[in-house]
């Protein structure tokens, strides 16, 4: 089996590019998103794990971005041995663009994220169809995901125990500005959020952050089902290790940008604001907001070498002396291991509510 021809130039967005598909077949109930680049070694078992769904009313928009290796092979080899699969070539024109490509392609009335070095538990596609189907309320459906990672990989297996615990739509939502809620693979949106709210955009942040961060700011409820249906490995080539879209600096500029659009509808002391930690790290994140208006006026710390100095003109003040829910709204941006739950613990002792008085920013 040959592999697809590629183009010189990337196909037009439209669903016309997928040559696979007949415009006269049914829309399938949901679509996989697949964007896939240099995957041929993964890629088999991903696919392996879509065409074993107990769920059958599927397609996966399988988007080649300009592979150099086997990739296209195997994905006509795929489609030839199932009609389901629909590859979609395309000059390699990175993720966001794949994605888009792939996005315009999917007909179904929901779209499932799915990477190529990933899989899906056989249940999973069912799942987020009747879950959507029964809620249509929600505009996205997630789920757990399970560990696939090895353990040196300290900080991703917490990262995974964390948004493990963000199941409802009030805790994704009041946990965004922490750190991203969702795992992207393990999504299953209705393709109409997207076309009213638009879809994966490019630029210095990371594209799935950015989703949701501008979803959930329409009002866009997420919803994530607690049995963990996707196995999410992170190899140490995945784009968010090595591309610069994903440092920690363009992580904290989207993230104030779209905190401080938050706080201006929701800070009943806007712009003004009191940070949880001063220490470097976290004034120079903290720093970012006021390029959108908002305020700093005071750092509240432990370290009794800082209480009681002033620094770029904000007093440090200590525990103690941190003003209740009726004269301030506090942000905590001290992202040390376990510091989130200990700071919204005293906070909540003063009578803070999270999401309305604080929110954990780091």
């Amino acid at each position: 089996m040959t592999a697809m021809p590629r183009s010189s130039a990337p196909l037009p967005s439209s669903p016309s590019s997928a040559a696979t598909i007949s415009p006269s077949a049914p829309p399938p109930a949901v679509s996989v998103l697949l964007p896939a680049h240099n995957a041929a070694a993964t890629l088999p078992r991903a696919l392996d794990s879509l065409l074993a769904q107990t769920l059958a009313d599927f397609e996966i928009v399988a988007v080649d971005d300009g592979s150099t290796d086997a990739t296209g092979d195997v994905l006509a080899a795929y489609a030839a041995r199932d009609g389901r699969v629909h590859p979609l070539a395309i000059s390699h024109g990175g993720i966001v663009a794949a994605l888009e490509a792939g996005r315009a392609a999917c007909r179904g009335r929901y779209v499932a994220r799915m990477d190529a070095d990933d899989v899906s538990l056989p249940g999973r596609l069912a799942a987020h169809v009747a879950h959507l189907d029964a809620r249509p309320d929600l505009g996205l459906s997630a789920c757990r995901v399970r560990f696939g990672g090895d353990g040196a990989a300290g900080g991703y297996a917490r990262y995974v125990r964390w948004t493990n615990t963000l199941l409802a739509p009030g805790a994704i939502a009041a946990a965004r500005f922490r750190e991203s809620p969702l795992a992207h693979p393990s999504v299953c949106f209705r393709a109409e959020v997207a076309r009213v709210h638009g879809g994966y955009r490019d630029g210095d942040f990371p594209e799935d952050y950015e989703l949701w961060l501008r979803w959930l700011d329409a009002g866009v409820r997420m919803e994530k089902l607690p049995e963990e249906l996707l196995v999410w490995n992170d190899p140490p080539g995945r784009l968010s290790r090595t591309h610069p879209r994903y440092s920690v600096e363009n992580f904290y500029r989207l993230k104030a940008l779209w905190l401080a659009r938050w706080l201006a509808a929701h800070n009943p002391h806007h712009p003004d604001v009191i940070v949880v930690g001063s220490g470097r790290t976290t004034r120079k994140r903290a720093e970012l907001l006021t390029a959108h208006g908002v305020r700093i006026a005071a750092y509240v710390d432990v370290d009794p070498r800082k209480i009681g100095t002033v620094i770029h003109g904000r007093p440090v003040l200590s525990r103690a002396e941190t003003p209740g829910p009726e004269a301030a709204f506090v942000l905590s941006y001290v992202a040390s291991h376990g510091a989130g739950r200990d700071i919204a613990a005293f906070l909540r002792s003063l009578g803070f509510v999270e999401g309305v008085h604080f929110l954990l920013a780091a």
